[in-house]
């Protein structure tokens, strides 16, 4: 058995990532179908690891110390991405995707009760495996196990482990497969059929280029990056104390995202740090691959395929109607590719976490390329914009 301490796991796992990215390369059905790199290379890892254990032996041990960290790191900077002049300019999309998540969290909940009552079992049942840990993910749903377990609920942080690793597995494998799918039903393309030519740093939210690094200035941007990327984890710890001293539960990624948010529009405000966005969006990618990858590699996929009955059809059930929802996602963000690059987010944050639907969405554009807004809101956001300024 292979021993492994917190820097070889985290080296490990790039081991694996980039595994993903050879067997992408190699394979001709992961690239056509927009597999994340992440997911292949994670998973490779834990089939491996199920192959020894059917056969009584253990290949590795992995010290998951900074999983939970590059997590949180990941989530700062989509905090930190969190701009209101961003958030003005794309907010139809984001309403609209709020309200559509929100609409099939209330379904998700429905069909594990409804499952639950099949194999009469406890209703929290349904609303532990349902949007608690696949919109949640693994971290709400461990932090509210215990009212759960309080409810009534025997097991629940077992359940809440199993029902968000296997989400998180269904939706890292099936978002680009089924938008690859929805794309070729509806003859969409994407924005560009070649890779994209290096431009200079673009830092601001309507995308003009803001500065052309030199070499001092890209170290100094990096340093600033890491360094406000660590003080902003920092901060988000002392705010999770704080919700935990006045009694709300919440996810160990609330913190950071806040702490960024602030930062970020207090900076949008007074120009006074210059975050280097740009720089804080690739440190956040790479997080979000290796914590990918090593939430993946550490899975006991022998305990997935064991688990009982009602949450393997519960399981089923929700993956497929995730996929048929994002058929009116697809037509209600607009019927185009940006509308589709959204439908693999869907699948991944509905399934997964966050990082599958940014996992998902990031493969699909390094495929088509880049996403904006979809252009009917682009279209009413510049008619209105028009008729304010006649006004």
């Amino acid at each position: 058995m292979l021993k492994l301490d917190v820097v070889q796991t985290v080296a490990f796992a790039g081991l694996a990532l980039f595994a993903g990215y050879a067997l992408c390369r190699a394979i001709p059905v992961l690239r056509r179908y927009n597999l994340p790199e992440p997911v292949v290379g994670g998973l490779l890892v834990a089939l491996l690891a199920w192959w020894a254990h059917a056969r009584g032996t253990q290949l590795f041990e992995f010290d998951t110390t900074l999983q939970s960290p590059l997590m949180i790191a990941f989530f700062a900077t989509v905090g930190i991405n969190a701009s209101f002049r961003l958030l003005k300019a794309s907010g139809g999309p984001v309403v609209m995707f709020l309200l559509l998540a929100t609409f099939f969290a209330v379904v998700q909940n429905l069909v594990g009760i409804t499952v639950a009552w099949l194999f009469d079992l406890h209703p929290m049942f349904g609303v532990l495996a349902g949007s608690a840990t696949l919109t949640g993910g693994p971290a709400t749903g461990l932090a509210f196990a215990p009212d759960f377990e309080a409810a009534g609920l025997r097991g629940a942080e077992a359940i809440a482990v199993m029902a968000a690793m296997a989400g998180i597995v269904c939706g890292g494998v099936i978002g680009g497969p089924a938008i690859t799918v929805l794309m070729r039903r509806y003859r969409i393309t994407g924005s560009h059929t070649a890779d994209p030519v290096p431009t200079p740093v673009a830092d601001d939210v309507e995308g003009r280029v803001a500065h052309t690094e030199t070499d001092a200035a890209r170290e100094f941007n990096a340093l600033k990056a890491i360094v406000v990327l660590l003080l902003v984890v920092w901060a988000g710890g002392w705010v999770m104390k704080g919700f935990a001293a006045i009694g709300l539960t919440m996810p160990a990624t609330i913190g950071g995202m806040l702490v960024g948010a602030l930062i970020r529009n207090l900076d949008d405000a007074t120009d006074w740090l210059r975050l280097p966005v740009h720089t804080l969006d690739l440190i956040g990618n790479i997080c979000l691959a290796l914590f990918l990858a090593m939430a993946l590699m550490n899975l006991k996929l022998w305990e997935l395929a064991g688990m009982g009955l009602p949450l393997l059809v519960n399981l089923a059930l929700q993956v497929g109607l995730v996929v048929l929802f994002t058929i009116p996602v697809f037509k209600l963000m607009g019927r185009d590719y940006d509308a589709a690059v959204m439908g693999g987010g869907f699948i991944g944050f509905m399934l997964g976490t966050t990082a599958n639907a940014m996992a998902v969405m990031r493969a699909l554009a390094l495929r088509y390329g880049r996403h904006r807004a979809p252009s009917w809101w682009r279209r009413w956001w510049a008619r209105s914009s028009s008729i304010s300024t006649m006004r």
